[in-house]
């Protein structure tokens, strides 16, 4: 919403010749009434809008005229003058349109005359021959045809004429492309040319009437001549891969309509065209013409291209309606599937892939048409359950996620159509109980909710069927779908399926109930979930559902608003504790925001009285959740209607926002701001209007949203009020030294404000102009923004001066604005980078703002051009800096260090490169003045450039200069200038330097010229000050330097205009100059070492290919293939003189390339693309040990950066399945330069493939697709894996005594676990997963552990979750039996990983029904009860026992449930008492030495350990029913010597103990619990590991004090003071985890000690006073977060006790010291101890009794004032006045 801009209309006007103009003046009469007249009057016109108006006067005027008028020669020339105007109007021209639409309406006695003037003037029009007028003349054909009766009657009449015409411009524009091979900018004007011939061709025939007839279809007709001659056109264009493919797509429809308009009988056509497709044509039988015309159609193998589009044409041009073509039309349809078929297992190249799926979907849509009306075979041939439907399915699955959003679009049309097929082929069956329709239903919710392609078709599915049946099979799947709405790829689908659902629902409810009742369940099967969500969901979740979903629903629920809001105002009152939660109030501000926005809410009124009251609307404007505040603000802000005035409250109510906001840490939070306060500044400009013009009696309606309570003129004042008030604030928050955040925010906000309410010329009032409160103070406030570090910063205060209308004379005298240009010349050559950006933005200001010192006035002298202002100032500032920079330049080549040291050149490079860019240059009018500037420019660019390149190019940038200054130093420096070339007149480059420790670095008088250079050793500035120069600061000046020159020249390629041709004069580049640029680039991506430079070269390198691929110069054009075939050569050869870097991943290489191959025109064929990538793979290839290595890197790292290159796109996706071999077979290659870029390429195709990884979850299942859609794209890899993975498993399965462990293994399985099956592996072989499955299970026997690891993830997306159970027995019965002699560790091992990943992802399936379910594991229960020696003392592998104790845990975690009344499985088993034979008989109960040591001892002890917790739980869960001695005590656990099992145990119980007792359920259990709290005790004294340390006081924490502390005394002989005092020493001195626990443990006994020592507590005084310190140590920023979190927690939980409480406990100092803490935490670096401390707050606030006895109300100036200053206090300053307000009053 904001102020919109009225386009005006651009019409080119109307002309005639001088003889016309002659003509209609020799006819005119004087009183200007006759049709000469008005033509005359209306062709003197220069405004095409305005002759529109007098052309559509032309019919009226002849309809006045009688029959008589007909002879008049006047009106005879005036027609005939209107057919020339007419055929001269281009064809987008409006009046074009017009003058047809005016003449269609010409009287029937003038239309004779008109159409033989049209007619005449057509013909002249076909006989020209000038090929590049052809366009006009076709594009008035095409005009005349359309909506025309004058023109469609002249082409009738020359009919033959035009289609000569057609055929001859066809065939000449064809030759002339094909010259013009290269100049791809004629091509593809010719190639447009090319296409709107076919397109008038084939309007010709569907719109001229002569067609119909058969008169013309004698051979010897000449219309029958042509058509043939047309349709061998279009027969070779569809052949013809050089042409676009457009072309051969419209061709095809072009080559169907033509043979269906001419072959004689029609019934035949269909058969004719199958044969076609098929290449099964009899040419005996076919007619001479035909086989004349489309010879290669008959006879010859068409490319798949070819036939694609051939089936295009037969679905687009047939009648398909009605069944009009008979049973040939039905074996059309079916052949045409077929060979559409066909071609998707062989197009790959992604224009055509789409163009398939369109195809396809025309194909469903014919089948729908021909079905309504089709004989019984043909529906037998498309039901469900027919191999074309199933086919179709499978297209569908395989491509419902492919990358191309177009191409899934047309899955979802086939998937709908296909379901619609299925329908009109049913006999009468119902819909729900169809079988197709059931296991379709059942297939999809089957899938995982993480494949896209499942949300549109249950889509489909639900406006088929119903959502009834869907609900009945699974009622939880709204909140199923809500569940993924956190992951942002999902939500769109997500949220759209769930619109059709719920819409579906309600229209079914509707119908089903007569009263209004169905609204309560649809309420709760829809609305609740959502509610839910919105008030316990994570942060993701619930941004994604407001913005997506919500609006659906309530734009089609409106009236479940006000349910929503009162379950929400419910949830509030009943809310208790911390308010700190997001919960119900974020909740209601987001419906109501929402609503509000889309217009539900009829006005602000109705929202603040009746839904919500003022006092959560100031809570929600300053909530410690940033979301709540921006909902609330949005609702503020927000309105469907642009003109709602904004009520004074609202006003107060931003202006309390805004105090407390705009230093929001979170840039995304700061953009919405700005965004919504920007929407409300609209509302008020919009609607300030309407109550000026109610205010001066112009509007008869009143404002929208009803009468105002005050006059118009009172809400305008309002209104300015409220502005000029909002600025102050603004302008306040811009104080020296203010944050980034809160600057960037501010400066945003008054940017908006004056965009929204501009200057305006004329009478049109503003009711707030911000220039109006610009004084001098606030001018050089925003001056003074220009030196922030932050760019952002600079360019905010830039625009915004900028936007303001008061210049800098109003403010600045000319003294202190000479004093800005010196400061800002003498920041450009700062060793500080952003100081050079400050001089920018400085000499920008002074540019634009037209103050200029007068000095350089003579610099420029610009003659008698009028020359723009702007231009005339940048024209002198970028002279004055080009003169500082020769000399920089010159001493620089005398001195680099001195240059690094003093002034570095690449600040003054910047400040040009700025001023250019603010400048219009493709419209400079002192071009005299700006060609040597430009040609001085490049010479200095390449002087700088020669200067630091032996820094950037040698092979060690970042360290040429040590750091040390001795001269052992220098002497190994010496060893490094030797190997780069050094120049002669650098004597930097020709002895080392010994750098003197001396005084620190001066910027003063950074604008003198250092006249003499000291040779000797040190490097002294102009006062003889010696400067310290490092490495970094040389490299720091160079590749700064190479990165602003290389800006610089692409800034100079992409803004001046460049000469067309070498001899022209317009112009400022030339042509060598731009060669000359290119050669520079050339080199230094070439030869560059270091990141930063060629990066940055690469930048500028763009520019300059994207200017020279549009250039008209052929020869320019021609550069960038040049230059990319004499490096591709370079490549290939392996010189060992090479300049080209072999290693930092070939360095500029790389980018060189991508530059070159990006910027080719992506309309084109992308020959170069291809050309390059086929050469490239080439090189990838495995080598003979012979040829050097190094091109194969070359080609490696350079494949690596096209495939991440996103602009290529789908371009590189044909070569992925090439580029994945060359990666997999490189990684097996000796040389390691090999397989680490080998590596690298295999990195990035991952990511091609399979999408940039969304989070950190290796294993997550998105960024995954199925086997067939992956084997599907990339068919080469399919038979490629499964060799290569038989060769690994046979390696690994070989006898040998030391096996191969071939290292593509880990690349090979890393692909395959990224793969799962598709829903139709089931019923179809082809591209199955099923082959890979046994060749996995045999690397599962690797001996290297990881590929063991890898083996067994990669196997469980293979195999159909169905099939889970059945594999694990198999994979249980090839283990070994205890009596076998022979086995082999690794091999049991690599089974037991595949048997327990397979069980894993079995147990977490979320689609199984429970009794299948527990019966399958029930089976599984029994097998592995038959190999349970492997857990046991008789496996003496520690490794495998491990994995099969895991197993056994995974299975008590499944089946430890009772099922309907019957004990669990597990009991009826007997599993329980196995497993407590496992844990007597191991090593936790015999106990091992401490140094015994054994490989998986720990991993052994950790799964053993889960073993026995769980035995002990399931034993002690059912104590009641009967007692048994449980296997093992967590006691015993607890004695264990290894840390691995105490840290299991205490985390099980902590676990237990967080959860708290009521979860438990048993008393007994309770109690053997809180009975440990000596066993806590004596541990934490003796416990040395810090991890179960840790544990231990969370688990103390977490007990009553009462229960354990009297104990202290007993056990560990400390009083309970003595332990207080032992806690503090460990919070004190400790690592921060642990310190952190102590703190909060320390702080629950000392409030226990206060509570039970109420009369006593001086005692108390002395810890209590080391307690404060304590806390106030925890608080401090160099902590770590964890500490300081620990200090805002407890300062929470004690602020009742001791900083609220009216009986103080603690001295005044003490208290002030706590809240000090309170306000030092509200300022944290971190979010989360921020929130943490804002709950501090707000606890105190919810105590009745608060300060009313203390201190601290008393005497709030010891830190109230303090707090003031503090940005990050500001809101809890807020809470705290509210309540203090509260309490006073």
């Amino acid at each position: 919403m904001g102020l919109k801009k009225k386009r005006e209309m651009q019409v080119a006007a109307l002309t005639v010749h001088h003889q016309d103009l002659e003509t209609l003046r020799s006819f005119a009469d004087v009183e200007g009434k006759n049709l000469a007249s008005l033509l005359l009057h209306c062709v003197q016109l220069k405004d095409g809008v305005s002759q529109i108006h007098y052309v559509k006067q032309i019919v009226p005027l002849l309809e006045k005229a009688d029959t008589n008028g007909v002879c008049d020669p006047a009106i005879q020339s005036c027609l005939d003058i209107l057919a020339g105007i007419y055929y001269s109007l281009s064809l987008k021209n409006p009046l074009k349109k017009v003058l047809a639409s005016s003449l269609n309406g010409l009287p029937e006695f003038f239309q004779t005359e008109a159409i033989h003037s049209f007619t005449s003037h057509l013909e002249e029009e076909l006989n020209t021959t000038d090929l590049y007028s052809y366009r006009k003349v076709v594009d008035n054909i095409s005009s005349c045809m359309e909506n025309f009766n004058l023109g469609r009657a002249s082409v009738n009449n020359l009919l033959k004429n035009v289609l000569h015409f057609l055929q001859k411009s066809l065939t000449e524009i064809l030759e002339e492309n094909r010259k013009f091979a290269g100049n791809h900018i004629v091509q593809t004007q010719l190639m447009n040319d090319l296409l709107v011939g076919i397109r008038v061709s084939m309007t010709l025939v569907q719109k001229v009437q002569d067609f119909q007839e058969n008169l013309w279809k004698a051979s010897s007709s000449p219309i029958w001549q042509s058509m043939c001659g047309l349709l061998g056109i279009f027969t070779e264009f569809l052949s013809d891969g050089d042409l676009l493919q457009t072309i051969q797509s419209t061709s095809g429809l072009a080559v169907i309509l033509f043979v269906k308009t001419m072959f004689q009988p029609s019934e035949n056509i269909p058969e004719l065209i199958s044969s076609l497709l098929l290449h099964s044509v009899d040419c005996t039988r076919v007619p001479e013409w035909l086989m004349s015309s489309c010879r290669s159609l008959c006879c010859a193998d068409l490319p798949g291209s070819a036939l694609l589009f051939l089936c295009q044409g037969t679905l687009a041009m047939l009648d398909w309606q009605n069944g009009g073509m008979g049973p040939s039309g039905e074996a059309l349809l079916l052949d045409t599937v077929h060979v559409l078929f066909t071609l998707s297992s062989q197009i790959k190249e992604s224009t055509l892939e789409m163009f398939l799926s369109r195809i396809l979907a025309s194909w469903t849509n014919s089948a729908i048409h021909i079905l309504e009306s089709s004989s019984p075979s043909l529906k037998d041939s498309l039901n469900g359950n027919s191999s074309i439907v199933g086919r179709l399915l499978e297209y569908v699955y395989t491509h419902w996620e492919h990358p191309l959003d177009a191409l899934r679009h047309q899955t979802k049309i086939i998937f709908r159509n296909l379901l619609q097929i299925h329908r009109l082929t049913m006999q009468g069956a119902h819909l729900v109980t169809d079988p197709f329709f059931l296991g379709l239903t059942k297939s999809l919710l089957r899938l995982e909710w993480h494949i896209k392609g499942k949300y549109a078709c249950l889509g489909c599915l639900v406006e088929c069927i119903g959502i009834e049946h869907i609900l009945a099979i699974d009622n939880t799947i709204p909140s199923q779908i809500l569940e993924v709405m956190g992951d942002q790829s999902l939500v769109p689908y997500a949220s759209d399926l769930l619109e059709t659902m719920f819409k579906n629902h309600k229209n079914h409810l509707k119908a089903q109930t007569a009263d209004i009742t169905w609204i309560d369940q649809w309420h709760e099967t829809w609305v609740s979930p959502l509610l839910h969500i919105l008030c316990e969901g994570n942060l993701d979740q619930k941004s994604y559902v407001i913005d997506y979903y919500l609006p659906k629903l309530l734009n089609y629920s409106p009236e479940s608003l006000r349910y929503m809001v009162k379950i929400l105002q419910t949830s509030i009152d009943a809310k208790t504790g911390s308010c700190g939660s997001r919960g119900a109030l974020g909740a209601l501000m987001a419906c109501l925001r929402t609503a509000r926005a889309h217009g539900h809410l009829q006005s602000a009124t109705d929202t603040w009285e009746n839904l919500v009251s003022s006092a959560r609307i100031k809570q929600g404007l300053i909530h410690q959740h940033c979301q709540v505040r921006i909902d609330t603000l949005g609702l503020l802000c927000e309105s469907s209607r642009s003109t709602e005035i904004v009520s004074a409250e609202e006003m107060q109510w931003i202006q309390f926002f805004i105090m407390y906001n705009l230093n929001s840490q979170s840039p995304g939070v700061r953009q919405q701001i700005c965004s919504l306060l920007k929407k409300l500044f609209c509302r008020i400009q919009e609607s300030s209007q309407v109550l000026y013009k109610v205010e001066h009696g112009k509007s008869k309606h009143e404002p929208e949203n009803g009468l105002t309570k005050e006059q118009p003129s009172v809400s305008l004042q309002q209104y300015k009020n409220f502005m000029s008030s909002t600025c102050n604030s603004l302008f306040e928050a811009l104080f020296p030294g203010s944050s980034y955040s809160t600057r960037f925010s501010a400066l945003t906000i008054l940017g908006s404000i004056a965009e929204v309410f501009p200057v305006l010329e004329g009478r049109v009032q503003v009711v707030y102009q911000l220039s109006h409160d610009i004084d001098a103070d606030r001018f050089q406030t925003l001056i003074e923004c220009f030196t922030s570090t932050f760019e952002e910063v600079k360019t905010l205060a830039f625009d915004l001066l900028m936007k303001l209308s008061v210049t800098a004379v109003q403010f600045q005298d000319a003294e202190k604005l000479q004093g800005l240009f010196e400061a800002a010349l003498e920041l450009s050559t700062s060793t500080k980078p952003y100081d050079c950006v400050t001089a920018s933005y400085l000499l920008n200001f002074l540019i634009w703002q037209d103050v200029v010192p007068s000095s350089l006035h003579a610099a420029c002298s610009a003659g008698d051009k009028p020359a723009a202002v702007v231009e005339r100032n940048t024209l002198m500032v970028i002279k004055c800096l080009i003169e500082n920079l020769e000399e920089d330049v010159s001493q620089a080549e005398n001195s680099l260090l001195q240059a690094a040291a003093s002034f570095p050149m690449y600040g003054r490079v910047h400040c040009v490169t700025r001023a250019l860019q603010k400048l219009p240059l493709d419209s400079l009018q002192l071009l005299s003045e700006w060609t040597p500037v430009v040609e001085k420019l490049l010479l200095l660019s390449y002087r700088i450039s020669a200067v630091v390149a032996p820094v950037i190019q040698s092979s060690s940038p970042e360290g040429l200069i040590p750091m040390d200054t001795d001269s052992e130093s220098a002497s190994r420096l010496q060893v490094i200038l030797n190997e780069i070339q050094p120049r002669d007149t650098n004597d930097y480059f020709n002895q080392a330097k010994i750098l003197r420790e001396c005084d620190n670095f001066d910027l003063e008088d950074l604008n003198a010229s250092v006249s003499n250079i000291d040779t000797s050793v040190d490097i002294k500035g102009k006062e003889g000050k010696t400067y310290d120069v490092t490495a970094q600061m040389v490299l720091v000046c160079c590749w700064r330097s190479m990165k602003e020159v290389a800006l610089l020249l692409g800034t100079l390629c992409q803004l001046l205009p460049m000469q067309p041709m070498p001899e022209s004069s317009d112009g400022l580049l030339t042509v060598e100059q731009v060669k000359e640029i290119g050669d520079y680039f050339k080199q230094h991506l070439l030869q560059s070492r270091h990141r930063g430079a060629f990066e940055l070269a690469y930048t500028g390198f763009v520019k300059l290919t994207e200017i020279l691929n549009r250039c008209p110069n052929v020869n320019l054009q021609r550069l960038p293939e040049q230059w990319l075939w004499n490096v591709l050569e370079e490549v290939k050869c392996s010189d060992p003189s090479s300049k080209l870097c072999a290693t930092r991943r070939s360095a500029g290489i790389p980018f060189y390339i991508q530059a070159l191959l990006a910027s080719e025109p992506k309309k084109g064929k992308m020959d170069l693309l291809k050309i390059t990538m086929k050469e490239l793979i080439l090189l990838a290839g495995p080598t003979d040990n012979s040829q050097s290595t190094v091109p194969q890197v070359h080609a490696l790292n350079i494949l690596r950066a096209l495939f991440r290159d996103t602009r290529l796109g789908e371009n590189v996706i044909p070569f992925v399945a090439d580029g994945a071999k060359a990666a997999i077979l490189g990684f097996t290659s000796p040389v390691w330069a090999v397989r680490n870029s080998s590596t690298l390429l295999f990195s990035s195709l991952i990511t091609r493939i399979f999408g940039v990884k969304q989070g950190k979850d290796d294993h997550s299942k998105t960024n995954r697709m199925t086997g067939r859609e992956f084997f599907s794209r990339f068919p080469e890899l399919y038979p490629f894996l499964l060799k290569q993975l038989e060769a690994v498993a046979d390696t690994v399965d070989s006898d040998m005594g030391e096996p191969d462990r071939h290292p593509s293994m880990f690349l090979l399985l890393l692909v395959l676990e990224k793969l799962y099956p598709s829903p139709m592996d089931g019923t179809s072989s082809a591209l199955s997963m099923a082959p890979f499955v046994p060749f996995i299970m045999r690397c599962g026997r690797s001996p290297v552990y990881r590929s063991r690891e890898m083996a067994a993830r990669a196997l469980v997306p293979l195999v159909m979750i169905d099939q889970v159970p059945s594999t694990i027995r198999t994979l249980l019965t090839t283990l070994p039996n205890c009596t076998d002699q022979c086995f082999r560790q690794n091999h049991i091992h690599g089974t037991l990983l595949q048997v327990f990943h397979l069980l894993q992802a079995y147990a977490d399936s979320k689609h199984r029904m429970d009794s299948d379910f527990q019966q399958e594991l029930t089976d599984i229960t029994v097998c592995t009860k038959a190999k349970l020696w492997l857990a046991k003392r008789q496996n003496p592998c520690l490794v495998t026992r491990a994995v099969y104790i895991d197993i056994l845990f995974l299975l008590t975690y499944c089946l430890n449930k009772p099922t309907k009344g019957n004990q669990p499985v597990l009991e009826r088993l007997g599993f329980w008492e196995e497993v407590r034979g496992i844990v007597s008989g191991s090593e936790l109960i015999t106990g091992l030495p401490c140094t015994f040591k054994v490989p998986g001892l720990p991993q052994y002890l950790q799964s053993l350990t889960k073993l026995a917790i769980a035995a002990v739980w399931a034993v002690l869960a059912r104590a009641r029913e009967q007692t048994r001695a449980v296997p093992i005590t967590f006691s015993q656990l607890l004695a264990s010597s290894f840390p691995e099992v105490r840290l299991l145990t205490l985390e099980a119980l902590l676990e237990r103990f967080s959860a708290g007792a009521s979860q438990l359920g048993e008393e007994g259990l309770s109690s053997s619990l809180y009975s440990m709290g000596e066993d806590f005790l004596l541990l934490a004294m003796k416990e040395s590991h810090p991890e179960c340390l840790c544990k231990i006081l969370r688990i103390l924490h977490c007990m009553d004090p009462s229960e354990w502390l009297p104990l202290t005394d007993r056990c560990i002989h400390l009083t309970p003071k003595e332990f207080l005092i032992w806690t503090m020493d460990i919070a004190s001195n400790d690592r921060s985890e642990i310190q952190g626990v102590a703190l909060r443990l320390t702080s629950k006994v000392i409030a226990y000690h206060m509570k039970t020592l109420e009369k006593n507590r001086d005692l108390l005084a002395p810890l209590l006073k080391q307690w404060v310190q304590l806390v106030i140590l925890s608080c401090g920023d160099h902590l770590p977060t964890e500490s300081r979190l620990a200090a805002a927690e407890v300062l929470t939980s004690v602020t009742p006790l001791v900083l609220t409480n009216p009986y103080p406990v603690l001295d005044l100092q003490d208290t002030l010291a706590l809240w000090r803490c309170v306000l030092i935490l509200l300022q944290s670096e971190e979010q989360a101890v921020r929130d943490a401390a804002t709950e501090t707050v707000t606890t105190a606030l919810s105590q009745e009794n608060t300060c009313q006895t203390t201190d601290l109300e008393t005497h709030p100036h010891l830190w109230t004032e303090w707090s003031l200053r503090k940005a990050g206090l500001l809101r809890a300053y807020c809470l705290l006045s509210a309540w203090r307000a509260g309490r006073e009053g």
